[in-house]
């Protein structure tokens, strides 16, 4: 039987950075049996200010002592992706189940290594795919399932963002387009969402075929991938993203097509789902949390406290990370 929380799970952050600051830190004290009590990250004056701010009692700028703390018994790893498989495998081994960013790592190799470490450990190891748990892609999968789409043909994505994009989150150093730390680009950033969503939809690819280049120039990753997918059930998909368009040009768009009707939405922007069928068109609304992780963590402090299944495994998260590694330079 797998390690579990009893009782109260307290967290401890690593890397309290810009998405620990709304979309996910917040969330870990407004969840029943969860409580944030010690925050990490390397530079002392930033961690000292977070914890001061979010009313946490204890901050370091050592990973290790974070991860030793007795009062912690969960971590959730916020950094860049090159220093997950580390620590994941620091904490399994103290016993300590993790929440673990996306993209998981920064390539297969080290996400089998992850794996192998969850077992090894008999630990848990929960992915922040946090979209599966948001009212959107809830309500998608189930009008997926009710059949007013008829079968799925194909489904496009387009997600064409200027050089400076409203959507990727803008830090010191931008570590996101350093393949050393992120694994690649902005694709690597910005599609795990995407792909962890088509693969909750419709299973993992049959096929996969990927077109990568540097248009720009201006970092030494990828700034436009091109990515067909075949599914189960003759479902194909084809998706589009750039980071070098202009401003003018920007689009977050999906389109999930059947041979009864068509619905379009959002990825990154809040947004409804435009139904159109031989109903009619409509508009459907859906809530969004203050704290965009909210929901997934619920289902991770379950997991954790052996009252649900995993929301997503790292052999999940394994199946988009295939499809990243072929998006390379």
């Amino acid at each position: 039987m797998m390690n579990q929380v009893a009782g109260m799970v307290n967290w401890g952050i690593i890397g309290c950075g810009d998405v620990c600051e709304v979309k996910s830190g917040p969330a870990f004290n407004k969840i029943p049996h969860s409580k944030l009590v010690a925050v990490m990250r390397r530079d002392a004056e930033k961690v000292k200010d977070f914890a001061t701010r979010h009313q946490v009692s204890k901050y370091y700028t050592d990973a290790n002592e974070l991860i030793l703390d007795r009062d912690v018994n969960a971590i959730y790893i916020a950094t860049p992706p090159s220093f997950h498989e580390l620590y994941t495998e620091q904490a399994l081994a103290q016993g300590k189940p993790v929440y673990v960013e996306k993209p998981v790592t920064i390539h297969s190799e080290s996400l089998i290594r992850m794996i192998e470490a969850e077992k090894k450990y008999n630990g848990k190891v929960s992915v922040a795919h946090y979209r599966r748990a948001l009212p959107l892609f809830i309500k998608i999968k189930e009008l997926l399932h009710s059949g007013v789409l008829g079968k799925i043909r194909l489904v496009l994505l387009n997600t064409l963002q200027p050089p400076v994009s409203k959507i990727v989150a803008q830090t010191g150093g931008n570590w996101r387009i350093n393949p050393a730390l992120s694994g690649g680009g902005l694709f690597h950033d910005l599609s795990p969402h995407q792909l962890d969503i088509l693969y909750w939809l419709f299973g993992a690819p049959l096929a996969t075929d990927v077109q990568v280049v540097n248009q720009g120039k201006l970092y030494d990753a990828p700034d436009l991938t091109m990515l067909r997918l075949q599914f189960a059930n003759d479902i194909y998909f084809n998706g589009t993203w750039s980071f070098n368009v202009a401003e003018q040009a920007a689009t977050d768009t999906c389109e999930i097509i059947g041979d009864r009707g068509n619905l379009r939405f959002s990825f990154f922007r809040v947004s409804t789902i435009e139904l159109n069928n031989e109903d009619g068109k409509q508009f459907i609304e859906a809530s969004y949390p203050e704290n965009i992780q909210l929901p997934h963590i619920r289902n991770v402090v379950q997991y954790f406290r052996g009252e649900g299944p995993n929301p997503c495994s790292l052999e999940e998260a394994l199946v988009t990370m295939q499809i990243m590694d072929q998006a390379k330079l």
